[in-house]
């Protein structure tokens, strides 16, 4: 998994070759929503996309990370089934769902029963390389979303260089981002962890969250500001030295979020001595967003190495997994 961190921006530089030789076209429907169905580490890119794109999108994009699909998708939905292995359980019986209601799918996987449908059917797929845990392919599967976004009109089309910039800064700051990885890991060992960001980087703080579970084998969790100032702050009222906060921040969060951020500080503060900062780098939020994902990746890998754990093993979801494929 060490190695699949290290090569983040490889990935992406392949992700634009795989999205830039495809041949993949619009259906030239209208569209009127998007959903995009995925789980765990196929499925976190289509928050992220869509809070990244948020100032760009006129539509609605929505995840489900479940069987169903809202009763609200229709003729006029664009479908995005995202599985890295094209076999997952919950995509696939939502997939199924779909297409009963729409024709506008594509798909994103690196084969399984996803590209046989995608084949059999006509449905445009992005097949990237396979042969990883899904988790360690987000940089593989993300900028697919993008492409598929663009080439039906719902954001700019040139994504490339928007993504080129982000490999640049990410490539440019690898060693510092190493060592603070280092430095803030070695104060999460062996505590609670519990994150917080602004609300439009929520998809990054759940990415980090689910890292912390599977690489780290730790329990953790997370909320938003400023919504957790409205009930989860009530809840610090006890010290102890087994939890550690997290928050990350971006320069352009909005100034209120800044002031409340700094106000939650000294409030937790009374009851943690373990908070730290981690700010993002970059000129725009996609830049920001890809370099705190690196970072927080980074984060659980060192976290992992320090509990002494093997971040690819994943054998409770192994067995999960066997136990349900015997109920039919």
């Amino acid at each position: 998994m060490k190695q699949h961190v290290e090569n983040f921006t490889q990935h992406l530089r392949t992700a634009l070759d795989i999205s830039g030789s495809s041949q993949i076209t619009s259906t030239g429907q209208e569209i009127k929503n998007v959903l995009v169905l995925g789980m765990g580490g196929s499925g976190i890119g289509g928050s992220i996309a869509a809070q990244v794109l948020t100032d760009q999108l006129s539509v609605p994009v929505l995840s489900s990370k479940d069987y169903s699909i809202p009763a609200f998708v229709g003729e006029n939905t664009l479908i995005i089934a995202s599985s890295y292995s094209g076999n997952t359980e919950e995509t696939l019986i939502a997939l199924g769902k779909a297409e009963k209601k729409t024709k506008q799918i594509f798909c994103i996987c690196s084969g399984g029963k996803i590209q046989e449908i995608a084949n059999e059917k006509g449905y445009g797929c992005l097949v990237i390389p396979g042969g990883i845990p899904p988790r360690g392919a987000f940089g593989y599967s993300f900028p697919q979303l993008f492409k598929l976004l663009a080439i039906n009109d719902l954001i700019d089309r040139d994504i490339s260089s928007k993504f080129t910039s982000a490999i640049a800064l990410i490539d440019e700051k690898e060693d510092a981002v190493k060592k603070e990885a280092f430095e803030i890991a070695s104060r999460l060992h062996n505590k609670r962890i519990i994150i917080y960001a602004q609300s439009d980087y929520e998809g990054v703080c759940i990415r980090f969250r689910q890292q912390i579970n599977e690489n780290s084998k730790m329990l953790c969790w997370h909320h938003v500001i400023p919504e957790m100032n409205h009930n989860e702050l009530v809840g610090w009222r006890e010290k102890s030295d087994k939890l550690a906060v997290v928050m990350l921040r971006n320069h352009d969060d909005f100034e209120r979020n800044q002031s409340r951020m700094e106000l939650c500080k000294s409030v937790m503060g009374k009851y943690c001595s373990n908070i730290n900062e981690i700010w993002s780098e970059g000129h725009n939020k996609l830049e920001r967003t890809l370099y705190l994902v690196h970072l927080c990746d980074w984060i659980s890998i060192y976290i992992a190495e320090l509990n002494g754990t093997d971040p690819v093993e994943i054998e409770v979801i192994n067995y999960l997994k066997g136990e349900l494929s015997k109920i039919r």
